[in-house]
């Protein structure tokens, strides 16, 4: 306990030195900000993930923030540089929206600054005036998607009684019901096709993505506490649940909703249906307790044979 408190400090200091808020700090680590502050107040233990991407993020030892090594504090680290914070409101807002909404519509290498700038109704200096480059603007419309989905899992997990009712609203919340869900899938497998190219959007997609399946094992690994999910192995179900996830998502993308293919509701279901067959504790029915006497052969007014 005592060392779980100790690194808990050491995080404090990197993110002190990061000069930022903790939330973004969050964002930069590719971590769910309610973790990082449970794991900060001592309720939660970060995963050994979870501290090599504060060390990377902080430019310190990993076995400094463990206690392992005397050396190499966040005092004497030199500063990172650091991505430039997501737009919240007003014009680069907006931009990131629309960016957001053309790479769905086209995909990534298909959009042009100059079509951002139309969409917007706007000069394509104003667009470099926020954003110096397309690079950068791409990049910051694919953590804006992301910071989207890790507040709403946030949100939407916090008022669960326990861990199985956890796991389905997070399965609620990757069906594509919405305009705005599929969207944020199509920007998705775009960003899995840059991953396979090992560009900079790809692996921030990766480590993305790395954080989501942690977050889903995570769930299980309460649950199985919990009692009511069985002993399984939470990374390996992790893997089957998203897995299953990402194939039927791209499923009810591939056509149009009202079109015949498959539904979101059928994605919901179908996810649903793995929790309760592979995960959900199986209750046993309690047996009728027999009675004696004369009741064995039959109620007593029972006509006989």
């Amino acid at each position: 306990m005592r060392q779980q408190v100790e690194v808990a400090e050491r995080v404090r200091e990197v993110i002190g030195k990061a000069g930022c808020t903790q939330r973004e700090f969050a964002r930069r680590v590719v971590m769910d900000p309610s973790k990082l502050s449970r794991s900060l107040s001592g309720s939660r233990r970060f995963t050994v993930g979870e501290l090599a991407r504060i060390a990377d993020a902080g430019n310190v030892d990993a076995g400094w923030l463990l206690g392992t090594t005397a050396t190499g504090g966040a005092a004497d680290a030199p500063r990172p540089p650091a991505p430039a914070a997501l737009p919240d409101s007003g014009r680069p807002l907006q931009i990131v929206r629309e960016t957001v909404r053309l790479i769905a519509e086209r995909g990534f290498h298909a959009v042009r600054v100059a079509d951002i700038a139309a969409a917007c109704d706007t000069s394509t200096a104003t667009i470099h005036y926020h954003f110096p480059g397309r690079a950068e603007l791409l990049e910051a419309a694919v953590r804006w998607c992301m910071d989207e989905d890790t507040a709403r899992r946030a949100a939407r997990t916090a008022t669960a009684d326990d861990a199985r009712e956890e796991l389905r609203q997070l399965i609620a919340l990757q069906a594509p019901h919405t305009e705005r869900q599929r969207q944020q899938w199509l920007v998705w497998m775009d960003l899995w096709a840059e991953a396979a190219r090992s560009t900079a959007i790809g692996r921030l997609h990766a480590d993305f993505y790395q954080q989501w399946r942690q977050t889903v094992a995570e769930v299980i690994r309460r649950g199985i506490e919990q009692g009511v999910f069985r002993a399984v192995d939470p990374e390996f179900s992790a893997l089957r649940l998203t897995a299953l996830i990402d194939g039927l998502a791209i499923q009810v993308l591939a056509t149009a909703p009202g079109e015949g293919g498959t539904t979101a509701e059928a994605m919901d279901l179908a996810c649903n249906a793995y929790v309760d067959s592979e995960l959900t504790v199986r209750t046993t029915a309690r047996p009728v307790a027999r009675r004696s006497g004369a009741d064995e052969a039959g109620p007593p007014d029972q006509p006989g044979p």
